[in-house]
């Protein structure tokens, strides 16, 4: 879990449709899933996690006559940073990866890694892009954002540091109107100089056309910037919104990309733009300033993209995508945010803030933090991808979290820290979330005291998905479950409700509680363990108890229960099994 300096001074988806692919040279066994995104104006799905816009294909399940990388967890590794722990490498002209299209798209993202430089310098390399037998794009692939080296706190670009990781980046392109049933193939071409080119996940979607400005809204332009100029537009961006901040009107960016160089301070006033995948805020200050800053008052930020330039994880320098204190009403919605050093962090006296269809990626700490203070705030309907540290937390270091709920997002390829994170407080809520592919050093949902941080109240942890979580912390010498209880620095006396989740495969443990201290109030109702590599249900060190009742471990390699030592009683009530 991040935690920055201070003062800062003003700064899952539907069902799987299974496709058939035609066979050419390699192997399929293909799957996809699709949905569209509540705030984008779709419809929420039954099954846990955001209901998102684009079809997600993994690669290991398409087309290919590449490599596929064999399943492993074990860290540092590619596959073990890869959606479902394995993904396909292109080494040889002519190799490739395909899917067939589910539905119309007219932009794909690619999840890709392509080796390093031997100095730890930016390499980069093209990767084409066919429609059908038609070459459509070039993705431009770089090593910038990726192939960290270090203990993942103050990570370099050196590789005498060791312990290479965070192999992966995001690239997104438009490749034109493909309707239902294209063959999209990614294929090394002779052009395309990267020694391998290892694919994770590709995207697609079909974005709307650009949107026009609404009314309430002052143009960007009148303010003497120009979209695409390569001119450093800060200070006219702070200027223009110096000048709306209480008026009702906000700041509205036609489509285009706004170089900025330091941090955008916003009070009481709206900021958005034509989308996500027109209007783009770019930081140009290399692990240094950004973002847009929050003072005050109700702030709405929407349909735009905020592209920061960090390169590692550093916490003396660097900044969030979107920063600050947000009084009720305030709103984040449909905003992607890659290469920041926080997606969205919020700081004390924020409350009734709700961040919806974020998409936070490849971001070097936390995706989305509400931080010590803040209350009666919402995180829904988000996605966040490739963090270095929690993708999702609440935290009550400095201050109260209370009040807070994180419904419906969804979490995957957390590097260094849990899928979610809670860390104190009372009255928080973390439901219908999916989770998949922890990395290392976390697990998929946590209720901790780790930090020094109580529990004042009850917190709920409900109808959420676990899936391949948990993973070994070096810190600690370890095992972390799928769901970690952790009493560490003080006792966790307030109820923790666990009820109606779904735990699958995890790595090591289903449900962990862990500790110095006491756990005495945590109840266990409707949950399903399945598949746990040790137990279903580890108990290690803590003293307390927990109550169960219809609650089913099944196919845990190690058995369904270990409670060692003395100090704690499993109350197994009715309808339990397999423990």
């Amino acid at each position: 879990m991040y935690r920055p300096l201070a003062p800062r001074g003003a700064l899952a988806a539907l069902p799987a449709l299974t496709l058939v692919l035609a066979g050419a040279a390699g192997w399929s066994s293909a799957g996809v899933s699709y949905a569209s995104e509540t705030p984008h104006g779709g419809v929420k799905p039954a099954a846990a996690g955001a209901s998102l816009p684009y079809d997600e294909y993994r690669a290991a399940d398409q087309q290919t006559n590449g490599t596929v990388l064999s399943a492993s967890t074990t860290y540092p590794s590619l596959a073990s940073e890869s959606n479902g722990r394995s993904a396909v490498q292109l080494t040889s002209t002519g190799q490739y990866v395909e899917f067939t299209l589910a539905h119309a798209a007219n932009s794909i993202v690619v999840r890709y890694s392509i080796p390093d430089n031997s100095d730890g310098s930016t390499a980069t390399a093209p990767l084409a892009v066919y429609a059908g037998d038609t070459h459509v794009k070039d993705l431009s692939l770089t090593t910038k954002y990726s192939w960290l080296y270090g203990d993942g706190y103050n990570d370099t670009h050196s590789p005498s540091s060791g312990d290479a990781h965070h192999f992966y980046d995001e690239a997104r392109v438009m490749i034109g109107d493909q309707p239902a049933g294209t063959v999209i193939k990614l294929q090394k071409d002779a052009a395309d100089t990267a020694a391998s080119y290892t694919i994770d996940t590709v995207d697609t979607e079909q974005v709307a056309a650009a949107a026009t400005m609404p009314s309430g809204y002052a143009s960007v332009t009148d303010y003497g910037v120009t979209p695409d100029s390569g001119a450093d537009d800060t200070s006219a961006i702070n200027s223009a919104l110096a000048s709306l901040s209480g008026t009702g009107k906000g700041l509205w960016f036609p489509a285009g990309t706004y170089d900025i160089s330091g941090q955008i301070s916003l009070q009481n006033v709206s900021v958005s733009g034509a989308g996500e995948w027109y209007s783009t805020i770019q930081s140009t200050a290399e692990n240094g300033s950004g973002g847009l800053y929050a003072t005050g008052g109700t702030n709405k930020i929407s349909d735009l993209s905020i592209f920061g330039d960090q390169t590692s994880r550093n916490n003396n320098s660097g900044a969030a995508g979107i920063e600050g204190v947000f009084a009720s009403g305030s709103a984040i919605s449909n905003v992607w945010i890659e290469h920041t050093k926080v997606g969205v962090w919020t700081d004390a006296g924020t409350s009734g803030l709700d961040v919806s269809g974020v998409r936070a990626r490849d971001i070097f700490a936390d995706g989305i933090h509400f931080n010590g203070g803040t209350t009666n705030s919402t995180v829904e309907q988000s996605d966040v991808r490739n963090t270095g540290d929690d993708g999702l937390a609440l935290d009550t270091e400095g201050g109260d979290v209370t009040g807070c709920t994180l419904s419906d997002n969804t979490v995957q390829d957390p590097i260094q820290a849990n899928g979610i994170g809670v860390y104190g407080g009372g009255g928080n809520t973390v439901t219908g979330n999916a989770v998949s592919d922890v990395v290392a050093y976390g697990a998929g949902i946590t209720v901790s005291t780790r930090f020094g941080a109580g529990f004042d109240g009850t917190t709920t942890v409900s109808d959420n998905t676990l899936t391949r979580t948990g993973s070994y912390n070096s810190e600690l010498g370890t095992n972390l479950g799928g769901l970690w209880i952790y009493a560490d620095q003080s006792d966790i006396t307030q109820p923790v409700d666990v009820t109606g989740n779904t735990i699958t495969d995890s790595t090591y443990q289903g449900i962990m509680v862990s500790g110095t201290k006491s756990v005495t109030a945590l109840t266990l109702d409707k949950d399903t363990v399945d598949g746990a590599g040790t137990y279903g249900i580890d108990i290690e060190g803590v003293g307390g108890s927990l109550s169960a009742t219809n609650t089913a471990v099944s196919n845990a390699a190690s058995g369904g229960l270990n409670n060692a030592g003395n100090n704690f009683t499993v109350n197994s009530g009715s309808g339990d099994t397999g423990f």
